[in-house]
This record gives C-alpha cells, structure tokens and sequence, in this order.
C-alpha cells in the first residue's frame, strides 16, 4: 500500500508547528495506518495526536496537540491509500470501453469502489460490496452513497453487467437503505434492452422492493464512434419520447403513493425528444442535478436572475473532510483566462456542445444583443450521440475557432476542464483564439455578458 504523500500543510495549522512538511510521507497516526482519507479524517480529529512521518528515507515522529474535531492542516495527495477497488462488470454501454487510445491513464480507470461512491459521487454497481463493507459504512456513516440499478429484474440486470453477481448484488442495495443510508440510483437506459417494459418493470420494482430510495433517474447511454458493441446504438426521438412518458407516468405514481417524485428523466431526453423542460417545482430540489437532472432549468434560473445562487457542481464530502483531493469531475477546472483577451466591447461568441446550444440560445435571444451567439461544437473526437459540454475535446474547439473571426470574445465552459486541461490533453493556451474560461452556471455567464455590447 503506498503511503499518503503530504502536498500541502496549512501554514498557521497544529500540523505545521509540529513540523510536518509537505513532501513528508504519513506512516501512521496514533499507530494506526489510514487505509483512505475517510479513515485519515476519523484519526486526524483527536486532540493528541502521535504522526510517523517518512521523510528521506528516514522515519521520524511528530507530536500534534490541539482541540479534538479541530483541522490537523494537512492536504493529501490522493482518496485512497491502498488499491482502488476496480470494476470487474464488463456492461456493453460501458462509455470506458469507448474511449480513444493515447488518453491520460486516470481515465482508462473503471472503478466499483463504494467510499468513491461517498467521496465524488460515483455510481457503484455493488458487484464488489461485502459484509465488512457494509459494516464500514453503517459504523462510519458513509452516506449518501450513489447506486448503478440499471434493472431489478436478476436477468436483465447480470446480462447488462455481464457479470453473474449482477443478479443478487441489490441485495446490498436493500441492507443499506435497512440501516438508514441514503442513496440514489442510476439507471442507464439502453434502447431494446432495458427500456419500454423492461424500464416500467424496473420502476415496479424499485417502489416494491427500495422505496426509500432517495432519488432515481433515467439517463441514455453514451455511443462514441469507437464502440465495439453492435447492438448499443442512440435512442431515437420516439424512444426517448416513450422514456419521458413512462418516467413521467411513474413520477404521478411515486408520487400517489409515497408523496415524492423520486425518479427523473435527463435533460437530454427531454431534448432527444422535442419536449419542454418541466417546470423547476417538479425536480424536488434538483437532488441528481449532476447527473444530468435538470441542469437546463436551473441554468435559466441562474441566467434570467430567478435564483440568487448558482448551482453548478455540489461539492460533495470532499470539500469538508480535511485533506481529501478534488478528484475526478470535482478537480478543479481551470486556472483563469487566456490573456491579450479582445475588448469587452468586441462581438461575443459563447462556445458550448450541440446540447448546450438547444438551452442556450432561447436564453441569449431574451438578451435582444446582435452581438452575441451561441456557437455549437461538433464532438468529432469521441462522434457517435456525444453532444454534451463536458466531453468537448480541445481538437474540436481548434477546428471551430480556427474558422472564427480574430478580435471577437470566446467564452468557454469550464465543464469541458479538469486541472486546466481538455480530455485530449490540450489546454486553452494551444486554441487558435483566445477563449475566457466561464464558470458553467447561467449566473456567471450573465456576468460574462454584462461587458458586451448591445
């Protein structure tokens, strides 16, 4: 197991005045040797605290006192100190299996890893869950936790995994809401396969067998042109118009019986399928809305002014329990704008994928400026049905910016970033045009705007 590396100590923290350093590895607190940041946080939280540090091939100690529940100060390299639990699922819709070769090796990584789950919000299929697993998260109160369901039928579901121990492995899904765990499922919707009655059995299922679900939704699978599975294609509209209707319909049972909507259907259906957005009241407080669930009416919200706040990304266990990276799609997006940027007074062009355009432009047209348009992104990097924001590569942007006028505004959703660079590897530095990095929330694109010119 490699040991947890120290980046960064709070300069005012107990940890620094004991002479922790950055660089320094954690051996062990108080004796015991952290098997994640979860477990570093439980130890961490005592008044005294013994830390074995290894530093150039040395160990040495340091002696922490301060008050208990108090910050130690450190930040830690990584989540997990011993081996991610990975996916032994090999489902055909797996997006995974369906990227490019010469990517960065993170993203080649199929994790089934419940404190994940906890930590970013992943989805686990609980193929992989034990009892001692189970024990853990009751014991430490790892909740919310985020389910991949795909079908309650045993058959349906272990044929979508793959994977025998897809046919039982709900039954974690029933200890844990047993003991009181929130959790959120996930149900990829793959056309012929577990739609139309497969999906209205699996929503049967979901009331009859976990109704304390917290939350579920329908989501369409991604197809890239790099797919090998013949039999996973794009839904059309009217099989996605036939996921909103069962959706819906389930929506008014739930409802009926429990007094909540629990299930959704995503964005993108509703776009798939030529339909309005319902209206804001009907997603219960947006609980998936990073998921997909209702991104486009808070989106307007935030850009019409209707909400105070943006909603953008939640920022999860993470961004509290001390030490742990901002991994994954919570990594930080991007370090700021290209500099030698145009006037604010210059023609803006707002650069989003082909989704984004469809909520986008009613929104610009109520701003009644010339100046500003909305510039949709062909993905030809992954092709297929990949249309949204986040999975805009830097090639695509190079080839549409390279067509665009010199001297106009760019402004680029941060969605499509991770530490400041696109999926591709690329950063904004290498577009042919300079770009201004925008939050992805319709407050700071509004603030973006406020510069423009009618």
């Amino acid at each position: 197991m490699p040991l947890p590396l120290v980046v960064a100590v709070d300069p005012s923290s107990a940890a620094a005045e004991a002479g922790i350093l950055p660089g320094d590895e954690l051996v062990s607190l108080n004796g015991q040797v952290p098997r994640d940041v979860i477990q570093y946080r439980l130890l961490a939280d005592e008044a005294e605290i013994e830390v074995l540090l290894a530093r150039g091939g040395l160990e040495i100690s340091a002696y922490v006192e301060k008050a208990e529940g108090s910050a130690l100060g450190l930040e830690v390299s990584s989540a997990l100190f011993d081996q991610v639990r990975t996916c032994d699922n090999h489902c055909e819709f797996c997006f995974i299996y369906q990227l490019p070769p010469g990517l960065r090796n993170t993203l080649y990584l199929k994790d089934d890893d419940y404190r994940l789950s906890f930590l970013y919000g992943n989805f686990t299929t609980l193929t992989r869950f034990t009892e001692l697993d189970l024990e853990r998260v009751v014991s430490e109160g790892l909740s919310p936790l985020f389910v991949s369901i795909h079908a309650t039928d045993p058959e349906v579901r272990s044929r979508m995994l793959r994977n025998r121990r897809g046919a039982s492995s709900l039954r974690w899904l029933r200890a844990l809401l047993d003991h009181g765990v929130e959790v959120h499922g996930q149900i990829v919707v793959c056309p012929g396969v577990n739609d139309g009655a497969v999906l209205d059995d699996t929503l049967a299922g979901v009331l009859d067998q976990y109704p304390e679900l917290a939350t579920a939704c329908a989501v369409p699978l991604g197809v890239s042109r790099y797919s090998n599975e013949a039999a996973m294609r794009p839904h059309s509209r009217d099989e996605a118009a036939a996921v909103v209707d069962i959706v819906e319909r389930w929506q008014r049972t739930f409802a009926s019986v429990l007094g909540r909507r629990m299930v959704f259907a995503a964005d993108e259906y509703y776009l798939l399928a030529g339909r309005p957005f319902p209206p804001s009241d009907d997603y219960d407080g947006f609980p998936q809305h990073e998921n997909g669930i209702g991104i486009a009416r808070t989106f307007e919200a935030e850009f019409l002014g209707a909400t105070d706040h943006a909603t953008g990304v939640r920022p999860g266990f993470f961004a509290w329990v001390e030490g742990a990276p901002a991994e994954g799609y919570r990594a930080p997006r991007a370090a700021g704008s290209v500099t030698l940027l145009p006037s604010k007074e210059a023609p803006v062009g707002i650069l989003t994928g082909e989704y984004g355009a469809q909520v986008l432009e009613p929104l610009v047209r109520t701003l009644g400026r010339r100046q500003v348009r909305v510039i949709p992104v062909e993905n030809r990097f992954f092709g297929g049905n990949i249309r949204v924001s986040g999975l805009l590569a830097g090639e695509d942007l190079r080839r549409v910016l390279a067509a665009e006028p010199e001297g106009h505004r760019y402004l680029l959703p941060d969605v499509c970033l991770s530490n400041g660079v696109f999926l591709d590897g690329t950063s904004p530095a290498d577009l042919p045009r300079p770009v201004e990095v925008v939050a992805t929330d319709g407050r700071s694109l509004r603030n973006a705007l406020e510069g423009s010119r009618p």
